[in-house]
């Protein structure tokens, strides 16, 4: 097995921490009766035994299938009772700190021969058992709810004003999606229903922003009649992102890997959606003209492949008043396009699925990401300059949902003027 020493290790780490977990629950349940203790502390114990069992096995299990659906489940849930178990465990070492600078003091301060109260330990903290405890079973809870939100697609409207929009493109309305990721679908007729949501909305224009797959172009076989109903009187255009290039699959050769993005750049056309491949095209309406740029992946952090070059995709656009450029990680916008680029005044990009996980409320969101990623959901501008992060229209990894939806944006397009 690949990487079995770091493999071996983790398996360890996880059985600590089932060890550890279990001893706070062996305290809060220290009251009840046997039989109720009985059950509760071999309920604990097999729950956690199967998901060891089933990680270790899991990569071996539905190998052959032609659908991931009972391998992500099952991957999700044993992902949760870890994320949730470390959870809790952040207030346990909490509350063993406070044990151990209590007892500290104690051996420090209190007169010699004189015994302290609490003998040589010190009891644990009910609240944070409970918080913990708490913690720990609502995250799990959200989780396993939020895998029932992953088609649960939800359309964002956003207008935007610029100075530089020739009048005959005002009121436009653009389409916006990103990170369709077809490989983790599962329910064609669900996603039948976002594809109408799009049309519903009438755009004159429909782009897409990347990741198409999560590694093959074979994933989506199933999926070319559904989005080839995408269409617009502007058309549909669209751009690669950093899955799409299959560098997370050990090819047998590189010859394999360049035939799975040949087959992805042909489904791009079988659905009759344009792939922008470094370049750009012209958009015309009533004489007037607006120029649409297209690019590689391009990333300003390090893990992530750099395939773009906007300078080529840039050169000939300098005499539209108007530039709308489409890339994947919106980490380019301030890295590159700001600085060396700052007359492209839209760019939509994706990437960050805003984790699928947080929360947004009027005035208030969060998400882990945003540790990682200043910009990563919803508009963003810096003086005439304006960026749009895509939510992500399907999911990855993780099969759900919580409090950051699937998202089909409409960007309504207005001049100042």
């Amino acid at each position: 097995m690949r990487n079995a020493p770091f493999w071996w290790i983790f398996l360890a780490f996880l059985a600590l921490l089932d060890w550890y977990v279990f001893q706070v629950l062996k305290g809060l349940s220290s009251g009840l009766s046997g039989r109720t203790r009985l059950y509760i502390h071999s309920g604990y114990w097999v729950v956690s035994i199967i998901s060891l069992t089933l990680l270790v096995v899991l990569p071996f299990l539905f190998a052959k299938g032609s659908t991931h659906f009972a391998r992500n489940t099952i991957f999700a849930l044993i992902a949760g009772l870890f994320f949730a178990k470390f959870l809790a465990a952040f207030f346990f070492l909490a509350d063993d700190a406070r044990r151990g600078i209590q007892w500290a003091a104690l051996k420090v301060f209190s007169s010699p021969g004189v015994a302290t109260s609490g003998g040589d330990t010190m009891s644990r903290s009910a609240f944070l058992s409970w918080a913990g405890m708490l913690a720990g079973t609502g995250l799990f809870g959200a989780l396993t709810y939020g895998m029932g939100n992953k088609y649960r697609y939800q359309v964002r409207k956003q207008r935007i004003n610029f100075s530089s929009l020739p009048v005959s493109f005002h009121g436009l309305r653009l389409v916006h999606i990103s990170d369709i990721h077809a490989g983790s679908f599962t329910d064609k007729q669900a996603v039948e229903k976002g594809v109408k949501m799009i049309m519903d909305l009438q755009p004159d224009l429909i782009l897409f922003t990347g990741d198409l797959v999560n590694n093959l172009a074979e994933e989506m076989k199933y999926y070319v009649d559904v989005f080839s109903q995408l269409q617009a009187p502007l058309g549909v255009y669209s751009v690669l992102g950093n899955h799409d290039y299959g560098d997370y699959v050990r090819w047998e050769s590189s010859a394999a890997k360049q035939a799975n993005l040949q087959a992805l750049t042909d489904t791009h056309a079988k659905m009759g959606w344009r792939l922008l491949m470094n370049e750009h095209v012209v958009l015309e309406k009533e004489g007037e003209k607006i120029a649409l740029l297209g690019i590689g992946n391009w990333s300003a952090k390090g893990n992530f492949p750099r395939y773009g070059d906007l300078s080529k995709a840039y050169a000939g656009t300098e005499v539209y008043p108007f530039k709308l450029l489409l890339s994947h990680d919106p980490s380019h916008w301030k890295a590159q396009v700001l600085t060396n680029y700052n007359d492209i005044d839209l760019m939509l990009s994706g990437h960050t699925h805003g984790m699928q996980f947080g929360f947004e409320i009027p005035g208030l969101r969060w998400s882990p990401v945003q540790y990682v990623y200043n910009e990563w959901a919803g508009l963003y501008n810096h003086k005439e300059n304006h960026l749009y992060v895509n939510r992500g229209f399907g999911f990855l990894g993780y099969p759900g949902r919580v409090g950051i939806m699937p998202e089909i944006t409409m960007l309504e397009l207005f001049s100042k003027d």
